[in-house]
């Protein structure tokens, strides 16, 4: 059997900035009313805080659509029979949030300003939504066996590509800077709701150099 990809479609990228931002915010203001005033004197336990209700994060999500191709031969290569899917694929970009701690943290009194390292981004499984691929089937007679067998080499193909499209580095860095930008907004909430005024947050990912 010969299974080929074909020329995939180019990918649709949805940021998820604007729900982390409502769900991080919430986090933070009810961290501080359950804390109370007895952290207003460390800004990284507030920090904390406003983190501590998070797990793995989706910071990002792209909308893909694998075009893959699968073929099948039976009797002898008698029956020969091909099948082209359009499979479209959800991939998410997540952050695990239960590894942050204060060693992460960095605050700069004196420039009321905060420093945060994040955990790298994690590339998730593609989620294929079956239920809208479309097929275009080749072949004088396909049996059941054939049409199941060209089906799952289909699903692998497209699961493979997906997840190749989802490393390529335009949409990672996407999901960097998604996740860097929504964090550097939404920390700085709960200090300010603290009492701490108007803070700088900074944030990088691991691997990338400090900021200066």
């Amino acid at each position: 059997m010969d299974n080929r990809s074909l020329t995939t479609a180019p990918p649709r990228t949805v940021g998820l900035a604007a729900g982390l931002a409502a769900a991080m915010a919430l986090a933070g203001w009810l961290g501080w009313k359950a804390y109370g005033p007895q952290d207003l004197g460390d800004p990284i336990a507030n920090s904390l805080v406003a983190l501590e209700k998070q797990d793995k994060l989706t910071v990002f999500s792209a909308q893909l659509s694998p075009v893959v191709a699968a073929d099948d031969a039976r009797l002898f290569g008698i029956l020969k029979s091909r099948q082209v899917a359009v499979i479209p694929a959800r991939v998410d970009y997540v952050i695990d949030m239960t590894a942050m701690d204060r060693s992460r943290m960095k605050w700069d009194a004196q420039a009321m300003r905060l420093d945060v390292t994040l955990p790298p981004i994690r590339i998730g499984r593609p989620n294929l939504d079956e239920g809208k691929a479309q097929y275009l089937r080749e072949g004088v007679w396909i049996t059941p066996d054939a049409q199941a067998k060209l089906t799952r080499d289909n699903s692998l193909l497209a699961e493979k590509q997906a997840s190749d499209q989802a490393a390529n580095p335009v949409l990672v860095d996407l999901a960097r800077g998604a996740a860097k930008d929504a964090v550097e907004r939404n920390l700085a909430i709960p200090l300010q709701v603290a009492g701490y005024g108007d803070v700088t947050v900074r944030v990088r990912i691991d691997g990338e150099p400090a900021p200066q």
